[in-house]
């Protein structure tokens, strides 16, 4: 096995041995907090391109479930059809498994995608140097590669969201419109389970065009500020003053408020992981949430016709915003998190109620 150095932009490394595929890679570090789920992780869009450092010391142990697909094209166990992050750091790797959905070990999944990913490192340590100095970029390097990899820039949206308009339980009852910035098919699985019609449409695509009785703008990764397709299309929405449910996730938080003119910021490290805290505002009641984002809405520009919703407990960063008259709402978390807690399910199901009225 060889061994590979992991270089931050200021000048800091960290050694481990590889496990998966050997290339060098560039990403920006974030890390994640998640005790289980690494197949959710992995395939999760919204960590496209970035390289990701499990704070959990043991990874592997359970294996992988099978790449498989269902009817419908959806992917039956994981969030997406391929790894998304440009590589995984971990404390130590199991390549034993046991676990009765498993078909093949970790190392064997991230080989055949050719993912890179190194074990040996002391993730508390690296996950304590980014919580102070914050996320960065970092260069993976092998021994023998000499070749000078390129981070991923620009609108990864565009690289992660589907290039098609599919309908999912067609005439099975509701129309919902489901914007795909990269959602977790684990959330279009969620909705179908609902009774519901779902149409997946490209992040670009002009939704106000389709007859629907609600509309969902998904998570996924990068900066919001490059959706501009997308924030223009919400602008319309919202201009047109329909009494039509509007429900943002994770990134749909970030372009719907951008969309009714506030401001997002970038965080310092991020929400990555499964047990963020957030809070009613205004209020005293905390559930525990699942995230992956790395921007935050500025609370302070939000028009006065939309409000706070939700704050994050750790550094009462904005956790999601809902609009004071119409039933227009968005989340900075995923209500219902595959492989995370369901505390805040009762998003979806005020969504629900609104939409069945």
């Amino acid at each position: 096995m060889s061994k590979v150095i992991l270089k931050l932009s200021d000048g800091t490394c960290f050694q481990g041995t590889s496990i998966g595929y050997e290339k060098n890679v560039a990403g920006e570090v974030v890390f994640n907090t998640t005790m289980i789920g690494y197949p959710e992780v992995l395939t999760d869009s919204g960590f496209e391109g970035q390289i990701v450092v499990m704070t959990y010391p043991l990874v592997g142990n359970y294996g992988v479930p099978a790449c498989s697909k269902l009817e419908n094209g959806l992917s039956e166990f994981m969030d997406s059809h391929k790894i998304h992050p440009a590589a995984i750091i971990m404390t130590e790797y199991s390549p034993e498994f046991s676990h009765w959905n498993a078909k093949e070990s970790l190392g064997e999944w991230l080989m055949r995608e050719q993912i890179p990913a190194i074990t040996g490192v002391d993730t508390r340590e690296l996950t304590k140097h980014l919580r102070e100095k914050g996320s960065m970029q970092a260069t993976l390097i092998f021994e023998g590669d000499n070749t000078t990899p390129v981070a991923k820039e620009g609108n990864l949206v565009a690289e992660v969201s589907s290039k098609e308009v599919v309908t999912y339980n067609e005439g099975a009852g509701k129309k919902v419109v489901l914007v795909d910035c990269g959602v977790k098919e684990s959330i279009i699985r969620y909705l179908l389970s609902r009774g519901v019609e779902v149409t997946r449409v490209p992040w670009d695509y002009d939704f106000n065009q389709l007859e629907a009785d609600a509309v969902i703008i998904s998570n996924g990764p990068g900066n919001p500020e490059e959706c501009t397709a997308t924030i223009q299309h919400i602008k319309t929405f919202l201009a047109k003053g329909e009494h039509k449910p509007l429900l943002g996730l994770d990134l749909g938080n970030l372009l719907i408020a951008l969309a009714a003119g506030a401001k997002v910021l970038k965080h310092k490290y991020g929400h990555h992981g499964a047990t963020q805290p957030v809070q009613l505002a205004g209020g005293q009641r905390c559930y525990i949430t699942a995230q992956n984002h790395g921007y935050v809405v500025d609370g302070t520009t939000l028009p006065a016709e939309w409000k706070e919703w939700f704050v994050n407990m750790n550094d009462q960063t904005n956790e999601g915003i809902r609009h004071a008259a119409k039933p227009w709402m968005a989340v900075q978390f995923i209500p219902e998190m595959n492989c995370g807690p369901v505390d805040s399910e009762f998003v979806f199901n005020n969504f629900f109620e609104l939409l069945n009225k």
